[in-house]
């Protein structure tokens, strides 16, 4: 294999907590083939490529001046969103918010299913909290069970509890109603945080969202990802809703400038780009169901529902995660989240991102060559190295499930949550 493979993969073991960053593995990779990421979890969408070219010819004002205060930033947010700013903080990324969250409002212990965001685990340890962790059922998809979680944090005593809706990494989501009961039966702890960073991507339900009713509620806290909705992970920035009181807790907690230009430029670009920010979520729903029966199809590849933009996979018997990882890196050119380091997951499983058709066929491709020796459809032989699942350790294709939808070209487009119809009405 080149030395530029060996330190690209190379790369993955000294990371444990999270993968490589994209510049990281694009600086080691120097000149070989581009990486089609299936890893980082970004809507491929948005922004366009026409609102790229406007931050583009603004870079020079962007990057040379001070950005508005976060109060500034979070009132235009909130008038796009239709909030009120008092029961708003924006952060450089849910990750400051949850540290944030960490350090002033929780106490002793926190409560979580798991597998789930590692953040949500690592920061209350790093504290030195308790972590009582809740195991989600393989057998039930990793479906949350609210009331067998309201047990569990009961028997535990834990003060503070944490779902993530769409869970991250299986996508499992919690209907509305079910979240509202988790909430009621959980009203005297100290605080709940529902995490929906990824719930804009979510077509179950006409609304998921609990935003209208955490701003009602003494102990609620709802969490959202504005970097993983708007496709950009790299301007950092996110934002939570609660009641005046938490929210303004947070706020006066978080340092100054903790929002940089960039963020400011593309929330104040949002009014004018609302239609597309829409479509480009149905685009993702579209693709999501495409991606899932094209998955399925792999022998002995198991695929969990999802409601997020990314699928969760369980490899065939006998194949490693770690090893499939780094081959579909160094042959193919496929970056994959592999999630052995995940609590609650092992090196089996992936949490695959959803992207458009061209891309989901290269992974489907290396996938069927690396893990099965298949040949290219060219006839010539499979690409170098043995199989990962040896001849006979594998069924035949799997048969899709039964509450699969076909290929979804000719789905009608789902309306969305009320957040995305609010931003599209102007609200």
């Amino acid at each position: 294999m080149p030395e530029a493979g060996s330190n690209v993969t190379e790369l993955f073991r000294t990371s444990t907590a999270h993968s490589p960053s994209y510049a990281a593995l694009s600086r080691a990779s120097g000149e070989r083939q581009p990486i089609t990421d299936f890893c980082i979890p970004c809507n491929p969408y948005f922004p366009t490529p026409e609102m790229f070219d406007e931050l583009g010819d603004r870079l020079r004002e962007i990057l040379t001046y001070y950005p508005s205060s976060a109060d500034a930033i979070t009132a235009e947010l909130c008038s796009v969103l239709g909030l009120n700013p008092q029961t708003v903080a924006m952060g450089n990324g849910s990750t400051e918010l949850i540290t944030w969250i960490d350090h002033l409002l929780v106490r002793e212990s926190l409560a979580v299913p798991v597998p789930t965001f590692g953040r949500w685990t690592d920061q209350p340890m790093e504290t030195g909290k308790r972590v009582d962790m809740f195991p989600l059922p393989e057998s039930q998809g990793f479906a949350l069970d609210p009331a067998s979680f309201v047990d569990f944090v009961r028997s535990r005593g834990s003060r503070t509890a944490v779902i993530c809706n769409p869970n991250n990494p299986d996508g499992g989501l919690l209907p509305r109603h079910g979240v509202l009961a988790l909430l009621d039966q959980l009203q005297d702890l100290d605080l709940v945080v529902v995490d929906e960073s990824f719930l804009e991507f979510a077509d179950a339900e006409a609304d998921s969202s609990v935003v209208g009713d955490a701003v009602l509620r003494p102990n609620t806290i709802v969490l959202r990802s504005l970097g993983k909705n708007f496709g950009l992970h790299g301007v950092r920035f996110g934002y939570l809703v609660a009641n005046p009181g938490l929210a303004g807790r947070v706020r006066a907690a978080l340092p100054k400038w903790n929002l940089n230009s960039f963020a400011e430029t593309v929330v104040f670009m949002l009014k004018e780009h609302r239609l597309e920010y829409a479509h480009s979520l149905r685009l993702v729903q579209r693709d999501r169901q495409e991606m899932i029966w094209q998955l399925s199809r792999l022998p002995g590849l198991t695929v969990y529902p999802s409601q997020g933009n990314f699928v969760y996979v369980r490899l065939p018997e006998g194949a490693d995660g770690a090893l499939l990882r780094d081959r579909l890196l160094e042959e193919h050119g496929v970056l994959v989240r592999e999630c052995g380091n995940k609590i609650g997951s092992s090196s089996r499983y992936l949490r695959l991102v959803v992207r458009p058709q061209p891309d989901v066929q290269r992974l489907v491709a290396g996938l069927e060559r690396t893990l099965y020796g298949m040949p290219h459809p060219s006839g010539h032989t499979a690409m170098p190295g043995q199989a990962l699942v040896p001849a006979g350790r594998h069924p035949g294709p799997m048969p899709m499930p039964a509450a699969q939808p076909a290929p979804a070209h000719a789905l009608p487009y789902a309306s969305g949550t009320a957040a995305v119809d609010r931003l599209v009405q102007g609200a």
